[in-house]
């Protein structure tokens, strides 16, 4: 199975808040699997269901060594978030070539429709807190250089136009 293209900076849809998901279907189970296999390719940590263009509030997660451990949530929101905060590079398939280092909580707790479309609850450390805020940031239409100063965001930015 193939997955969509990645939407690449500036398509609009990345500035866009998605929509909510009413149920979880085999539709919803079909694409996040298309996003797993989507993520696994970059190879990343995460996918928001946006960044291949589909405007529900989906989300995957894997930060796992041995993969195959991918949380499929939809409709996530941060209920809590740890005062310490870590410092991470992230980076994005839709703007590919550049990333930027800076901080998240370290953890986040965090509530979700399940596979089963049970409302669920999951505690994130480390880089599994920062791929999860991250697809969070996708799923209301942020980008993570929008975490940066107006500085930094504008080299980064200068930087990804050279590469294209």
């Amino acid at each position: 199975m193939s997955h969509r293209p990645f939407l690449m900076w500036p398509d609009k849809r990345l500035r866009s808040a998605v929509d909510p998901v009413e149920a979880v279907t085999d539709e919803t189970r079909a694409i996040w699997d298309e996003m797993i296999e989507a993520m696994d390719a970059m190879p990343g940590v995460g996918l928001a269901a946006v960044q291949l263009g589909i405007m529900q509030r989906l989300a995957v997660v894997d930060a796992s060594d041995e993969r195959g451990q991918a949380v499929r949530m939809a409709n996530p929101e941060i209920l809590h978030a740890s005062v310490e905060y870590r410092e991470h590079e992230e980076a994005s398939p839709n703007l590919p070539g550049v990333s930027a280092k800076f901080m998240r909580p370290r953890a986040v707790t965090v509530r979700f429709l399940n596979e089963q479309g049970v409302w669920d609850r999951k505690d994130f450390v480390g880089i599994w807190a920062t791929s999860v805020q991250h697809q969070i940031d996708h799923l209301n239409g942020r980008m993570y250089f929008d975490n940066l100063s107006k500085t930094k965001r504008d080299m980064l930015m200068k930087k990804a136009k050279k590469l294209r």
